[in-house]
């Protein structure tokens, strides 16, 4: 007679067969639909083998779905949609501001940019907006605007995700723009 540990033992190799099993058979489709959805060899790969890894962090839930394939497949459906989602919302966040567009803003302020005193209060006002950020917000600014610094370049030197990055950064740019209209009114 098998001691529970014994058991547990002898349930986590079987699950963990059914589970290499399964992704060894659903991993060329896997990859064939991100390929077909235009992602590189790498990223396909990438992705799959994440779903593999969450799967086995799951690995005692394992022993109890009887389709082990269709488990992954939804899976991996998630992971893509959750990939396509923080596509979607980067590129929504990436606002281009022409140089025309900032004239036209200045000229509908009635303010003078080239006078000295608006432009002096200007600077101390967004000086103090500046001071006034959260330090998370405050430091990927300065790192991108004033340090030149890309959000890949601020990632790697902060081990901090892109995606928080970006937002400290939309924030912060919020921030900033509030602090400014409120300049402006007073």
């Amino acid at each position: 007679m098998k001691t529970m540990k014994n058991q547990a033992e002898s349930d986590e190799t079987e699950s963990r067969r059914r589970l290499t099993e399964a992704y060894r058979a659903e991993k060329p489709r896997l990859l064939a639909r991100l390929r077909a959805a235009g992602r590189t060899w790498e990223e396909a790969e990438d992705l799959v083998q994440d779903v593999y890894a969450e799967t086995l962090e799951g690995l005692p839930l394992v022993s109890g779905i009887r389709n082990l394939p269709a488990w992954i497949n939804w899976l991996f459906t998630r992971r893509v949609t959750d990939l396509w989602r923080r596509e979607k919302v980067r590129s929504a966040s990436r606002v281009e501001v022409t140089e025309e567009t900032l004239r036209e803003i200045i000229a509908g302020t009635g303010l003078d940019p080239l006078d000295e005193y608006v432009r002096d209060s200007l600077a101390e006002a967004l000086n103090d907006a500046l001071r006034a950020l959260p330090a998370p917000q405050r430091k990927v600014l300065e790192a991108q605007v004033f340090g030149g610094l890309t959000f890949k370049e601020i990632a790697e030197t902060t081990g901090e995700n892109m995606d928080t990055l970006m937002a400290r950064k939309r924030y912060a740019l919020a921030n900033l723009a509030r602090a400014l209209r409120h300049w402006i009114e007073e």
